[in-house]
């Protein structure tokens, strides 16, 4: 059985900054498009489209249309087999944006509890071992979660702060 590949999607445009996009992706990571280096990889000049983007006015009106960055004021046009012309707006490929993008390590910092249970955990004269037995998980689960290298349930979370390590969470919507 093939192995379907899941191409990474904007969610949200976080913030637009000078010429970098720093957005959401629907893998969960926050990531940042610096298209100042994007515009040297297309050897971007007068005779491209995106050579438009590189006025501020014209990038600033990026939308997010289909899951990817977008600007519908710049049209881009194509002939199909039958000669016949259509425009539409620019865009680029999610996979193009995903892979010439970098972590935004300040905001994905908000959401990874691995530090800060490692830390409590340290604290109390733990082991991984023995906080998994406390709280029905295993060590390796515990080490990923640690290192932030596994997304992790919240009743999952709930669990190993208040069963395992003894201490209250709070949460809330702001």
């Amino acid at each position: 059985m093939k192995k379907k590949l899941k191409i990474p999607r904007i969610l949200k445009i976080n913030e637009v900054n000078g010429f970098k996009i720093y957005v959401t992706f629907s893998n969960g990571e926050f990531r940042i498009i610096d298209f100042n280096l994007l515009f040297k990889l297309w050897k971007t000049d007068a005779s491209n489209i995106e050579f438009q983007l590189t006025n501020k006015s014209t990038f600033s009106k990026v939308e997010l249309i289909d899951q990817t960055l977008c600007w519908p004021s710049l049209k881009k046009k194509f002939k199909i087999s039958s000669n016949e012309e259509f425009e539409v707006p620019y865009s680029v490929d999610p996979i193009v944006l995903y892979e010439n993008s970098i972590l935004d390590e300040k905001r994905n910092q908000i959401y990874q509890f691995g530090e800060m249970i490692k830390a409590e955990r340290k604290s109390q004269g733990l082991t991984q071992e023995e906080l998994a037995r406390r709280s029905g998980t295993t060590k390796n689960y515990i080490s990923r979660i640690e290192n932030n290298k596994s997304g992790i349930e919240f009743s999952t979370l709930i669990k190993i702060i208040e069963i395992g390590l003894g201490r209250k969470f709070e949460y809330g919507i702001r």
